[in-house]
């Protein structure tokens, strides 16, 4: 593991070659500037990862050097070096971006806790930004693959509405559609970034405890309450706050949901200090609020605020397109996974999962896909690999009107070949796949 370098800036030179071997018995590497530009030349030569400088100096002194480097790189950490009597202009570098100041004469035990403590702070810092990093990748529109007009639609309006960091989203869409990740597409295409994306399942925390999760808790507010305690609005400063099944949150939170989307304001349970409300937030449903209304179980006035930008996700049976495309994806991420020597999925497996009726939607075939790389362990994926319940298996219903006077067999199977052709947008091979027959038979007998 490489040593971190640390840069020592000083224009005593005895001070220097001491620090110096402080620094190298503690298991550091260690460079030597004597005033602002040589430290300057130095920096711009390495990486430099603790720059530790004396505030008095001539030609540069530490102040100018912090506002040269801070302007370079705002991730080097920065500790000045103060003379006794000088607490102000330690202060004032503070200011201008240091990160700790010393007082000389130093002693050895604090400045080595003071290092290890600013190296670890930006070392959690740069781990915090490659994960941030990889989320944005991780949850890019462009990762969300659809050759669906309607799903093509709902990404579109996703991706105006995350240029508008203040905008509540409503997002509706039957379990398994990708609502949560469509709200973090969101998220990580907005200005609110660089801070928190907070999930919190309305329908998964019991009644009496979502307030306090929400709005976060004093001391003594409520029995077990031993402790002030942050809720999820606060952890979301600046961020997203996803409330997930909001058809399912309590009525009377309703109302403290509205005033906090409203005024921008909330309060801890049990305090009267109001605390700013500086977040998005982006509530997803399978539930037809609408309906709810009419029924007095969701309140009207919060449904007309929430409801100000919604989004639909159709479900997969409605977007049969997209199951290649889908197979394809979580193909390449569970042999990767897995590290399962697959080449593929064959053709029949491929024709079953495209007419299977998917009620449990995207995350019903990622979960089938995963079982069946599992079980595979010839070259492709076969129908036997296929673990697909028998209650969710499709049943096709044909409501088949034909004349009492000329039916017969042929009109009727020319009637559910007509059906068919119509519930698979006239796609012919899809039509003719799902009724187990010959494209060419299915065009003859339609004479098309």
């Amino acid at each position: 593991m490489t040593k971190p370098l640390i840069l020592v800036v000083d224009d005593d030179e005895d001070l220097l070659e001491h620090l110096k071997g402080k620094l190298t018995k503690w298991g550091f590497n260690c460079s030597l500037a004597r005033n602002g530009i040589e430290a300057l030349d130095v920096i711009g030569k390495n990486h430099v990862d603790l720059i530790l400088s004396d505030q008095q100096m001539p030609k540069m002194d530490g102040l100018e050097l912090l506002k040269e480097v801070k302007s370079m790189n705002d991730d080097i950490p920065f500790i000045m070096l103060t003379a006794f009597g000088t607490v102000n202009k330690a202060v004032l570098s503070i200011k201008r971006g240091a990160d700790d100041y010393l007082q000389k004469p130093y002693d050895p035990e604090n400045l080595l806790a003071t290092i290890q403590r600013s190296l670890s702070y930006y070392k959690l810092k740069e781990e915090n930004k490659r994960l941030k990093s990889t989320l944005r990748k991780q949850y890019s529109f462009q990762n969300i693959v659809t050759r669906s007009e309607e799903m093509k639609e709902a990404l579109e309006l996703a991706r105006k509405v995350a240029g508008l960091p203040d905008t509540t989203v409503l997002i509706y869409g039957e379990s398994g559609t990708g609502k949560e990740i469509l709200a973090n597409a969101i998220h990580y295409a907005s200005e609110r970034v660089g801070n928190n994306f907070v999930a919190v399942n309305c329908a998964g925390i019991p009644s009496n405890l979502l307030e306090s999760e929400l709005f976060g808790h004093v001391k003594g507010a409520f029995t077990g309450a031993d402790k002030d305690r942050e809720g999820k609005f606060d952890i979301a400063q600046g961020g997203t706050v996803l409330l997930d099944e909001i058809g399912d949150m309590p009525m009377d939170l309703q109302a403290k949901l509205l005033r906090t989307l409203q005024e921008k304001t909330y309060e801890r349970v049990g305090s009267n200090k109001m605390i700013s409300a500086d977040f998005r937030v982006i509530a997803v449903t399978h539930r037809n609020l609408q309906e709810m209304v009419h029924k007095g179980a969701f309140r009207e006035d919060l449904y007309h605020r929430i409801n100000f930008f919604p989004i639909t996700l159709p479900p997969l049976r409605e977007r049969t397109e997209d199951i290649p495309l889908l197979i394809d994806l979580f193909l390449d991420h569970f042999i990767k996974e897995f590290g399962k020597n697959i080449n593929g999925i064959s053709e029949k497996a491929t024709s079953i999962l495209k007419h299977h009726s998917w009620p449990g939607n995207i995350r019903e075939l990622r979960n089938c896909i995963g079982r069946a790389v599992i079980l595979a362990d010839e070259e492709s994926i076969q129908p036997y690999h296929l673990i697909i319940s028998d209650s969710n298996a499709q049943m096709a219903r044909f409501d088949v009107v034909v004349s009492m006077t000329s039916i017969s067999l042929d009109s009727i199977t020319d009637e559910v070949l007509k059906i068919t052709l119509k519930r698979f947008n006239n796609n012919k091979t899809n039509a003719a796949e799902f009724l187990k027959i010959n494209r060419k038979t299915f065009q003859r007998r339609l004479g098309v």
